[in-house]
């Protein structure tokens, strides 16, 4: 492809050279550009882009895309853009065809419930035959060929490409979660969106965004590019959200009035039963994940579905039939017969919602192992703490990912919050260490609930990342207890 069929649909401008160059390929990391590519300088939160447009030179690259003067070659051809983060996307976009225009695509956004409300979506595509592309948290898929993840939404150009992948192996509709960054950052602009989905908003990433509006205003962003919206009307943001979208809106809800509302409600150990009302029509709904939250995530599920055209009846065909996302509320029960929970909740809603879950069904105690990540909000931390206690009969604090914080500065910000419930509790730095102490105190009718990390398989130090997954460890904690 010639960089004038690049260009010119782009917000970049060419400052020298010829655009009747060829480009084989496009990159914004200096170590991947091969002969024939472009090479696009990001100015970023750690490195500066432009430091490295020598090496994308020496590598091949035969374009380079700016935001600030470098000096290069006369023979080299050179854009100019005031914000490469938005040409990148229009790069990538153009170089692979704009394939989001050719599939169906929902992008779910919140900041609890995306990960489990797409998965529940994929379960009703595919239970209408559809090939399903997915992108999020956990991993990415093509049909059912998974691919690793590095972040929940990838950057514009690897966006691109991957919508381009999906195409070509027939994928029809495409589900994903939309991060509140990925929005911002300019990562998902040059998307086509069908339908977006609004789960919740409530304290996080405020290390980013700083305030909770600026929070707000970014999801916001999705609900003004997508042509449809699901929003959940019993968060306060949600009137802001429906605001934003120039289509139409499905509301739905619990507490308040929506277009589709959750009633009769009943909650145990094995999952949620209720009775769906839309559009004057009533139906049974059954799902097999407790909890008030699994609830909210069906609705949006179910919102998102029919407005993609998608009968009734198999949409509660699919979601009744999907029994959890690895890391969302996952159970692990030991021969004899204790339970203990994996939950990727690491903000202080998050943890609130699966402790009253828990709460709805466990007799005996709850046994909260949690912990808070370095290098991220701090304020939250005392919060989680005051959240973990109030509602646990007993608590371990310890490290989730402490990045380059000290572990045991951490614990005591969160202690803070903890401390003010008057539950009981410890801390314990090393969360293999908590893990297996809170599988020994447990009894065949207690709860442990180990929070915070779900499906991630590491555990992020300042010098090092070790392969840690909670499950595994929980799993080989009861080996020890069943012995």
């Amino acid at each position: 492809m010639k960089l004038s069929a690049l260009w010119k649909e782009t917000d970049g401008r060419l400052l020298q050279g010829s655009d009747e160059v060829e480009i084989k390929g496009i990159a914004y990391d200096s170590r991947q550009v091969q002969p024939g590519y472009l090479f696009v300088a990001i100015t970023g939160f750690q490195t500066d882009g432009h430091q490295y447009v020598q090496k994308a030179l020496e590598n091949g690259a035969v374009a380079v895309a700016v935001e600030k003067e470098v000096a290069l070659p006369k023979d080299v051809a050179v854009l100019f853009c005031n914000n490469n983060r938005k040409l990148l996307a229009q790069l990538g976009a153009a170089f692979y065809g704009h394939p989001s225009r050719q599939m169906t695509l929902v992008g779910v956004t919140g900041t609890n419930g995306k990960t489990s409300t797409t998965y529940l979506i994929k379960r009703v595509l595919e239970e209408k035959g559809k090939t399903v592309g997915l992108i999020g948290t956990i991993q990415n898929m093509i049909g059912q060929k998974e691919l690793h993840t590095g972040r929940t939404t990838p950057e514009s150009l690897d966006l691109q490409a991957l919508f381009g992948e999906m195409k070509e192996a027939g994928v029809t509709d495409v589900v994903m979660e939309v991060s509140s960054h990925a929005l911002d950052l300019h990562r998902v602009d040059e998307t086509d969106f069908d339908v977006a989905i609004f789960t919740n908003l409530t304290r996080d990433h405020l290390d980013y965004h700083k305030t909770m509006e600026n929070y707000r205003n970014a999801k916001g962003i999705l609900f003004q590019m997508a042509k449809k919206a699901v929003v959940n009307v019993d968060d306060e943001a949600g009137a802001y959200m429906k605001d934003q979208c120039k289509g139409q809106v499905l509301t739905f809800g619990i507490d308040h009035g929506a277009d589709l509302q959750a009633e009769q409600i009943a909650i145990d150990a094995t999952g949620v039963s209720f009775q769906l009302d839309y559009e004057g029509k009533t139906y049974p709904v059954r799902l097999q994940i407790p909890g008030k939250f699994s609830i909210y995530n069906a609705l949006g599920a179910i919102g998102a579905c029919l407005f993609m055209g998608i009968d009734m009846e198999t949409i509660l065909k699919g979601i009744s039939s999907i029994r959890g996302v690895r890391g969302r509320f996952e159970p692990v029960v030991s021969q004899k017969g204790t339970t203990a929970v994996v939950d990727y909740a690491h903000t202080p809603d998050g943890l609130e919602n699966i402790l009253n879950t828990a709460k709805e069904f466990v007799k005996g105690r709850i046994i909260t192992v949690f912990g808070c990540g370095g290098d991220r909000d701090r304020t939250k931390r005392p919060m989680m703490g005051e959240v973990a206690g109030r509602l646990s009969d007993y608590c371990i604090i310890t490290s989730d990912n402490p990045r380059s914080e000290t572990p045991e500065a951490i614990l005591l910000d969160v202690e803070v919050g903890t401390k003010e419930t008057g539950c009981p509790y410890e801390m314990i730095c090393d969360r293999k260490a908590a893990i297996f102490r809170a599988i020994a105190m447990a009894k065949v009718e207690d709860l442990v609930v180990v929070a915070g990390k779900g499906h991630e398989d590491y555990q992020i130090f300042a010098d090092r990342t070790i392969h840690f997954d909670d499950v595994e460890v929980v799993k080989e904690a009861f080996l020890e207890e069943d012995k």
